[in-house]
């Protein structure tokens, strides 16, 4: 699958590029392009790759939920990278489902060499989902599931695509997330918003793993990554 790619050159720049991968329901713009995350990196000196995730942004449909396996991300990601960056080793900043695939970059491509994860879920959200429910509340039904009815009012917000993002979640939940099989060695900075309650037991994660970090800044899981205290962590980790 070829994913959509944005990319802002630093001219003259000798630092690797930064990928910067977004959350679910969202995209590059509405996380990175359009809050300052760019004009920050560029101002540090940093290429700016970021990337629209499948049935996201202005990537393509996701075509079926066999398609969209964690595996499969992943690999699209890195051909996207190496589109925008042919060579050389990369920096990632992630977010939130960005994060949860961002883990899974460093054992799939020796050419990541730092991550900034930041509100990363210790759990996995998109297997507790039922997609014949998921279908059905989407249809009009009233949900059993809390998460079903999170789940259906995230990705029916008008202007996303619906269908993908429904596709996504059993794609992505076929492969779940599990940290307890192992985790980036590359270096690794985790950052939590105070306030936000998906990050809870984060610091096991850190734990587990030998070049990890935990910053916490202002925030929910959404103010979190817009706070400057989050970008000024990221980029100074990233130029170590």
């Amino acid at each position: 699958m070829a994913l959509t790619v944005h990319r802002f050159p630093a001219e003259g720049s000798q630092q690797p590029p930064v990928v910067l991968l977004h959350g679910f329901a969202s995209s590059a713009a509405d996380d990175f392009l359009t809050t300052g995350w760019v004009d920050s990196l560029r101002a540090a000196g940093r290429t700016v790759v970021a990337i629209d995730l499948p049935g996201h942004g202005e990537s393509p449909a996701v075509a079926s939920a066999a398609d969209a396996s964690t595996s499969a991300v992943v690999a699209a990601i890195l051909d996207a990278a190496a589109s925008a960056a042919p060579e050389g080793d990369l920096d990632v900043i992630a977010y939130s489902l960005g994060s949860r695939l961002a883990w899974e970059l460093p054992a799939a491509s020796p050419r990541v060499r730092r991550l900034v994860l930041g509100g990363l879920s210790v759990f996995e959200p998109f297997a507790a989902v039922d997609p014949a429910e998921l279908e059905a509340v989407l249809g009009g039904a009233e949900p059993a599931d809390p998460l079903v009815g999170m789940m259906a009012g995230m990705i029916s917000v008008p202007g996303r695509d619906t269908a993908s993002l429904a596709k996504l979640i059993p794609g992505l939940a076929s492969e779940p997330f599990a940290p307890q099989n192992g985790g980036p060695e590359v270096p690794t900075l985790f950052v939590a918003g105070s306030d936000d309650q998906m990050t809870q037991g984060v610091e096991q994660l850190v734990d587990a793993l030998p070049q990890a970090s935990l910053t916490h800044v202002p925030g929910d899981h959404r103010a979190a990554l817009d706070s400057p205290e989050f970008r000024e962590a990221a980029i100074h980790f990233l130029a170590q």
